[in-house]
């Protein structure tokens, strides 16, 4: 299990595929050249100004000095004002425990939920019965922050789980993604 940032941006109108284009072109060799494992990366096909992606770390200590490399590398500062002239939001982001998750290639729709169980001992016994190895099942990190540069989503205890399921009797929120392809265009 690896810790996942699971991070949801909120961009400017007609703005979406300028960032994907940057983030495809400049950072995910970017990230991955520091030790950040970049995942699936998507468009959510019910808001066409929002940009879904997942990037892991082995765990915090690496989460931290990954970060660090990145935001205060020369592509990062090279690159950053274009890319945050897209955003209107980039600060709903979940810090999860997980396998991480890239979609299938060939791949067209991806459903993720985000869901708040009641409690832990219900939650498992709906996943034994709904959720397989396929879903790649995330759960809240509730390790402090130690990059504080960039927030995280706090005072929560979530799952989130990708590929259909029954819906779960809890609050929940089902996200239909649209992988982005390596040369930035839908998938075919």
């Amino acid at each position: 299990m690896s810790i996942v940032e699971l991070r949801q941006y909120t961009l400017h109108p007609g703005a979406r595929e300028t960032l994907i284009e940057l983030f495809e072109r400049e950072f995910v060799t970017g990230q991955q050249a520091v030790g950040i494992t970049v995942g699936g990366r998507f468009r959510d096909l019910d808001d066409p100004d929002r940009f879904v992606w997942l990037r892991a770390f082995p765990d915090m200590v690496h989460r931290r000095r990954a970060l660090e490399a990145f935001y205060t590398g020369p592509l990062w500062r090279r690159h950053r004002d274009a890319a945050n002239a897209t955003m209107v939001d980039s600060d709903d982001v979940l810090l999860l425990r997980g396998p991480g998750f890239a979609p299938e290639p060939g791949a067209r729709e991806v459903v993720a939920t985000v869901c708040r169980p009641s409690g832990a001992a219900v939650f498992d016994a709906y996943a034994g019965r709904h959720l397989g190895p396929g879903h790649a099942l995330h759960r809240t990190e509730h390790a402090e922050n130690d990059y504080p540069l960039l927030p995280v989503r706090t005072g929560e205890d979530l799952r989130v789980w990708f590929g259909p399921a029954a819906p779960p009797p809890w609050p929940s929120r089902r996200l239909r993604l649209e992988p982005v392809t390596a040369s930035g265009a839908s998938a075919p």
